[in-house]
This record gives C-alpha cells, structure tokens and sequence, in this order.
C-alpha cells in the first residue's frame, strides 16, 4: 500500500497506532518485545528510568517515541505545557510532575484510542493537572500565546503539513516559549521507502531532512533552533522499525528490507529545542 493523500496518511498513521496500543496492551514485554510497535526500535534507546518511576507500566509499555523531550528541560512548576500527539500519556505524567498542582499540561491526539488510554493512565497516576483534548497537530485547539513549553516525541515526522505544524508551534507558545522536541529525520531516502504506507507511520517515510526541519522552524519565527542530541539507525534498527508489519507485506518484504538497507546512516533520531521570541 502507497501513501497518498493526506487523508490517506491521517488514517494509515491512526490504523497504526491503535494497532500498536493494542500489541503493546498485550504483551509482557513492554516496548522493547520482540513485536515492535511504530518507532520501538527508536523506543530502545530511550532512557526514562528516573523520570518514568512509579508511572502506570501501560502508559511505559504503550510508548512508542523517539527519544524524552522533557530530558534536561527548564520546565518549572506553575507553567502550561503542550504535548502534540500525546499518545498513552508518558510524557504528560512526566510533565504533570515537573509542573505541579499549580501548573497545567494540555495533550492532543487525534486518535480516540489513544484519548483513553492517556485517560486512564492520567487517572491511575493521580495526575489531576492533565487536560486532554482531541485534533490534529495542524490545526491545534489550543489558544494563542498560552503555552510556556511545547513538547513532542516521534510526531511530527508523520504530519503531512509540517509547516503548518510549525506554524501552530509558534502561534500556541507564549514569547519567550520553549518547545524540545524529539523526532525522526532522514536524507536521501529511496522513493520505494518512502512510497509505503508501513514506512510512512513506521516514523522513517515521511521524515524530512535535518536542515529542512531547522529552516521549516526558523520560517514559522522561531529562534534559537539546536540539535542537542543526534543518533543515526542501522539497517538493522531500521528494520525493526517495521517489524511487526513485515509478516503482511508477501512478496514485497524482501524488496522494503533490500530498501531499508540502502536507507542505513541516513535516518536519524533527533532532538531539538528552541523557542519563539519576546518580540515580533
């Protein structure tokens, strides 16, 4: 299957995640089980050992990111943090931490799977400080200006509008916001890679390259763009990317994975921090 609209690529990446959220329900192993999950070999390499103690194990489990956005993230308490495509809720449990009863943490997901999984976990955890809201990342129910932190983790890469998503970055955050965001980014990528719909939500097809994602942020009026943190897959990491799907693709298998092979060195997990202006 070929991605093709953005319609299309919404309701591939939705189909795909409830997918994941369920095997990640019904497994022992967590993320790191041999039925990998959208983006869980990235998940491997994800350290939340400190920030992730004591949380509900399925909103752990059922978190299939990049990296942790909140790592050495100034977030005080008393602010408003946003998490675009927040998922089963691990980086907003974090957050809610980091904020305190006196601050706020806003979620969107588009997928009503995922709204009750976070749901349930925020409810598990005790985490009175979470407000879940439903839409997509383009167009975010999210006030102007109202946002201290923007986080996100292994989402944006799946947007077919990423400028529009940079965009709304900036409109949300307050002057003098910040935003740290993990996510996938890959140059050079062969047009058979990128063509699937199982690479497309698998976070490796619809990533755009490092430069193109520093210069769609500075062109939304963003400053101050870093890359702080940088780790580039191998063949082999990048074919547990689309592990779970591999069984599905027939006669074709053999040709993605001769295709993720040729993409080995040129994707990459990122993160990027940032912030939007004191003045227009």
């Amino acid at each position: 299957m070929t991605v093709k609209t953005d319609a299309d690529i919404r309701d591939q990446v939705k189909d795909a995640y409830i997918a994941a959220l369920s095997r990640a329900k019904g497994r022992d192993g967590g993320c790191c089980s041999p039925d990998t999950p959208p983006a869980g070999a990235a998940a491997k390499l994800v350290d939340y050992s400190a920030d992730a103690a004591d949380l509900p194990e399925e909103a752990v489990a059922s978190s299939f990111g990049c990296g942790n956005p909140l790592a050495f993230a100034g977030v005080q308490e008393g602010q408003v943090v946003l998490d675009l495509g927040s998922g089963a809720g691990l980086d907003l449990l974090i957050a809610s931490r980091k904020v305190g009863p006196g601050g706020k943490v806003i979620g969107v997901d588009m997928t009503d799977e995922m709204l009750t999984a976070a749901r349930k976990n925020a409810d598990e955890a005790g985490a009175t400080n979470v407000d879940l809201r439903k839409g997509i990342i383009e167009e975010l129910p999210v006030e102007d200006n109202s946002v201290d932190w923007l986080i996100s983790n292994c989402v944006i890469n799946l947007s077919p509008q990423k400028d529009k998503v940079f965009a709304e970055i900036a409109r949300v955050l307050k002057p003098g916001g910040q935003f740290s965001i993990s996510d996938i980014v890959a140059e050079d990528l062969p047009e058979k890679v990128r063509d699937l719909a199982v690479t497309y939500s698998a976070c490796i097809g619809g990533a755009i390259s490092e430069p193109e994602y520093r210069g769609g942020l500075k062109r939304a009026g963003l400053t101050d763009i870093k890359v702080t943190d940088r780790f580039v897959y191998s063949a082999s990491a990048l074919a547990d990317m689309v592990a779970s799907d591999f069984d599905n693709l027939g006669a074709d298998a053999d040709e993605i994975r001769a295709a993720l092979n040729s993409a080995a060195g040129k994707v990459a997990s990122v993160r990027i921090s940032g912030k939007k202006s004191r003045c227009d």
